[in-house]
């Protein structure tokens, strides 16, 4: 992953503080709140990917990611806003922030509109990118955060690997042999879901929800 976009992602300062245990705590309980609210609507969107399955076992797998975001990626943030002292109730209360807001209304009118295709050009960034960074993360020394190093140990899991690997090779798959009007709109898609991780990391880094001005009360 050369691109400049996913150089941007990986050279983040929200995403290296985790690597080396140096990113503050409140940054990192903003993403993990806003990153529950995300992982909800992802997890519609694999719903969708099933229903628009034409094979049972592309049915089966998606409906397994969906178990398994919903049991497993999202028990992780329950886990460690507990450990914070933050309830499961609370993370039910919080509010998407305007990029929140933004990057799931996109995934989802994805999943509405399109096709398969269409689902898997705008999920793979999220998978493979977070596959990626766990990687790179847990190439190196583990930070001594044990949060820290539960968050890089989950994206770097053999399990999540392989995610990433069956919708890249899925995504390959509905390529070979498209039309290159095609291929661009799925290039199209995936770009903006890069953009929207990038941007991402950035409100947690920042700690934005939406301006002053137009907030939710």
């Amino acid at each position: 992953m050369a691109d400049p976009l996913w150089q941007a992602v990986f050279e983040h300062p929200f995403v290296r503080g985790i690597g080396d245990g140096s990113l503050s705590r409140d940054r990192f309980e903003h993403y993990l709140k806003q990153d529950y609210l995300y992982l909800i609507d992802f997890s519609r969107v694999f719903a969708l990917a099933s229903a628009k399955s034409r094979t049972l076992e592309n049915m089966e797998t998606f409906a397994t990611l969906l178990d398994a975001t919903l049991k497993t990626e999202m028990e992780l943030h329950r886990k460690t806003c507990a450990a914070f002292g933050i309830p499961a109730q609370e993370l039910t209360k919080t509010r998407k922030s305007m990029i929140t807001s933004a990057y799931t209304d996109f995934l989802l009118r994805t999943g509405y509109e399109g096709e398969l295709s269409d689902i898997l050009a705008v999920l793979s960034p999220c998978a493979c990118g977070y596959a990626e960074i766990g990687q790179r993360l847990g190439s190196g020394k583990l930070p001594d955060d044990p949060f820290y190093r539960d968050w890089i140990r989950t994206y770097s899991s053999r399990e999540f690997l392989d995610l990433a690997d069956w919708l890249a090779e899925k995504m390959n798959e509905h390529a070979r042999g498209a039309s290159a009007k095609r291929r661009e709109d799925w290039y199209r898609l995936y770009e903006t879901s890069v953009r929207f991780e990038y941007l991402f990391f950035d409100m947690g880094w920042k700690k934005e929800g939406w301006p002053a001005a137009v907030s939710p009360s």
